[in-house]
């Protein structure tokens, strides 16, 4: 149970021109870190077989393209605990500009490297050093953008104003897919052109989204949240505060990343993967334009249920909503794929739809959620270790496993992979406080509202 010591004097609430600016900095800096990461997804999908794994054929090929993908997530939770430290001794706003930063790098240099006809094993090396980077940034990215919303929203808001930094997988996958769509388009569906420099393009372009993010993020400043702490951090300050998360809250980190393993497995198995399984000539041969503009379809339908799940947890909480989403989960992970074999465009639209929809349902919440279970010392590190354990397992395994078990198997496999890790995220989250009404400013996290 969550203590109720004195009460906290609240802080005054920001400017609405502040409230703005900081919405538009989570949110703007959070999409483009996802397109960028994302772009990689599709690519790794579309193109990265044949780019960079050409000796090891159709199958295996691919079976290694997710390989590299999965390299981010590896690297997700040690980006937490770096950036987690310096966010929390810091400050948010400085550690977002070094995680945009970095990757905005390691984006444009795989939009630069040389293939496998050009300089051989090299290729595929470099592509996953440059891919561990973009783990990296991103692993100190969410938190960060979590928390910069999440201490500046007037309490009664968090739920919505956490979701402003959640509409980054949405919208970066809706510019991913519009922006592969239209690069497949000009230069045509099967050409030379694509597969040889098309899909660079994406990578490079997204130098110009980084110097836009860069010169938002400078304009704000430090949470109000963080400012106040200052001289309770000064105290702690040879504390690490992985050491203080680890120590003093291991529950909620493992519990909190067991209950975000869902969302991740359902997101990268219905962005990443389904793009491999609709366009696969062996399967459901859908062409490359439909499938990505269904992916489109499918971004919008997830930012507005992200929009809509996280203004509901500020009414009836953040764990209902979670605890309801992965209930959903667990039966349309067996109804998912009989509904994309069907082998129509409208089945294979309705399929990604609604589990990007279930997506959704736990992410809108899950922005305020997991900030609002730390204390504020070290917040920054305790929630990016427990999100990104949760993208460990769910986004990094599970699309990797269902590779693997769709071409040895049968995609009715994938289907008891999702339940499973679904009902690993239900029994988890029943295992966490509600959290809504949470101070913020206390120096442990401490109910002042019914």
């Amino acid at each position: 149970m969550l203590e109720s010591p004195a009460v906290v004097a609240p802080r005054p609430a920001p400017p609405r021109t502040s409230l703005v600016r900081v919405a538009v900095a989570s949110s703007m800096g959070s999409i483009i870190e996802f397109y960028d990461f994302l772009i990689y997804g599709t690519a790794a999908a579309l193109v990265f077989a044949h780019v960079f794994f050409p000796a090891l054929g159709a199958a295996a090929g691919t079976l290694a393209s997710f390989g590299t993908f999965a390299v981010a997530f590896v690297s997700r939770p040690l980006g937490a605990i770096l950036f987690g430290h310096f966010g929390d001794r810091l400050g948010r706003k400085k550690t977002l500009v070094t995680t945009l930063l970095i990757m905005g790098f390691a984006t444009v240099s795989i939009g630069l490297l040389p293939d496998a006809s050009q300089i051989g094993v090299a290729a595929p090396i470099i592509l996953v050093l440059l891919r561990f980077l973009q783990g990296f940034a991103v692993g100190g990215e969410w938190a960060g953008a979590a928390l910069l919303a999440a201490e500046y929203a007037p309490p009664k808001r968090r739920g919505l104003f956490g979701a402003f930094p959640q509409l980054g997988p949405s919208i970066g996958f809706a510019l991913a897919s519009a922006t592969f769509l239209i690069i497949n388009v000009s230069l045509g569906d099967d050409s030379e052109a694509f597969m040889t420099y098309g899909w660079r393009i994406p990578f490079i372009a997204s130098a110009v989204l980084v110097i836009i993010g860069l010169y938002i993020r400078l304009k704000i400043e430090e949470t109000p949240v963080f400012a106040n702490a200052k001289v309770d951090l000064a105290a702690a300050t040879r504390k690490l505060p992985v050491w203080e998360a680890v120590r003093n809250q291991p529950r909620q980190i493992l519990l909190g990343g067991a209950a975000t393993m869902m969302l991740f497995a359902f997101f990268y198995t219905g962005t990443a993967f389904l793009s491999s399984y609709g366009t696969n000539p062996d399967g459901l041969a859908h062409t490359r334009p439909t499938v990505l503009s269904l992916g489109i379809l499918g971004a919008l339908v997830f930012a507005a249920g992200t929009i809509a799940s996280a203004m509901l947890s500020d009414r009836i909480g953040r764990r209902t909503m979670i605890i309801t989403a992965c209930g959903v989960a667990i039966p349309w992970s067996f109804l998912l794929f009989p509904v994309l074999d069907i082998g129509t465009t409208w089945s294979f639209g309705l399929g990604l739809c609604v589990t990007l929809l279930i997506v959704a349902g736990i992410y809108g919440p899950v922005g305020a959620y997991l900030p609002e279970l730390f204390a504020t010392r070290y917040r920054y590190t305790g929630a990016g270790m427990a999100y990104n354990l949760g993208a460990l397992i769910g986004g990094g395994v599970t699309p990797l496993v269902a590779a693997s078990l769709g071409a040895s198997v049968g995609s009715s496999a994938i289907g008891f992979l999702l339940a499973g890790v679904s009902g690993v995220s239900l029994i988890a989250t029943f295992g966490l406080p509600e959290t809504r009404g949470i101070d913020l400013d206390a120096p442990t996290p401490m109910k002042v509202t019914s």
